[in-house]
């Protein structure tokens, strides 16, 4: 990378050959010479490191991006329209916003309230939640909670715990997912048989395998409409994104 950025400035300065601009076939004498000219010239122009770091960052950033970009085309099916994963918001809306979270992430539960906020604000966002539980056994036992009770109780319970789950901030245990339970009014008896299922296991296993296909390694992460977005995202950010996605 430096050799390629570098070596113009010195084939004038040392007047070698073109051809002598390939550094294995420089002889001993020229090598020595052009490290000496590279150093000096560092050592006066540092700011040409930087340079190129950012220069390098940017093409990294670039071809990630366009590699994100074919994943979320290659797995679209398995992204916006999985048949399982609980979809809020409006549903007939113009802009898909996917996230994977993990009940036990911080980062997560920060982007919750920003994620309401950006629904309540535009009113024209289908969202898409996938359960993603890699934080350890605690979030293995929240998300079969939740996914549960999608499948007993329906849509609407779903969004009351997925919201009581994002704000509850104890240990994840199952009397404590009782007395959760209870207070929506939940059959845990069914409840609790159901998060032990093949149905639940399913689910999480084939959003994990997504989630490997995707290259997602933490939580949360997004998808909006054409595009993976890893990280939280504040509100400001989203709605540009949103904006962005119907320019």
């Amino acid at each position: 990378m430096m050799h390629r950025l570098i070596a113009p400035i010195f084939a004038a300065t040392l007047a070698l050959p073109a051809a002598a601009m390939d550094l294995t076939e420089l002889t001993d004498a020229e090598r020595a010479q052009f490290r000496a000219e590279v150093r000096a010239y560092l050592m006066d122009n540092p700011e040409v490191i930087m340079e190129a770091v950012t220069l390098l960052q940017t093409r990294e950033a670039e071809a990630q991006a366009r590699a994100d970009d074919n994943l979320v085309s290659d797995n679209a099916d398995a992204i916006f329209d999985d048949g399982y994963s609980w979809v809020g918001g409006n549903p007939d809306g113009d802009i898909t916003l996917v996230e994977f979270l993990d009940y036990r992430c911080g980062y997560c539960k920060r982007a919750h309230g920003e994620v309401a906020k950006l629904l309540e604000t535009d009113g024209n966002i289908r969202l898409i939640v996938k359960e993603l539980p890699i934080l350890g056994d605690q979030s293995v036992l929240a998300s079969r909670f939740a996914i549960a009770t999608k499948q007993i109780a329906g849509d609407d319970s779903y969004k009351a715990v997925n919201d009581a789950l994002m704000a509850y901030n104890g240990d994840v245990t199952l009397p404590a997912l009782r007395r959760l339970g209870s207070t929506f009014g939940l059959d845990m008896e069914a409840v609790e048989a159901r998060m032990d299922s093949d149905e639940v296991t399913m689910e999480i296993a084939q959003t994990r395998a997504l989630a490997q296909q995707l290259n997602i390694s933490g939580t949360p992460t997004f998808v909006m409409h054409d595009e993976l977005l890893r990280g939280y995202l504040p509100f400001d950010q989203m709605m540009a994104l949103v904006e962005e996605k119907r320019g």
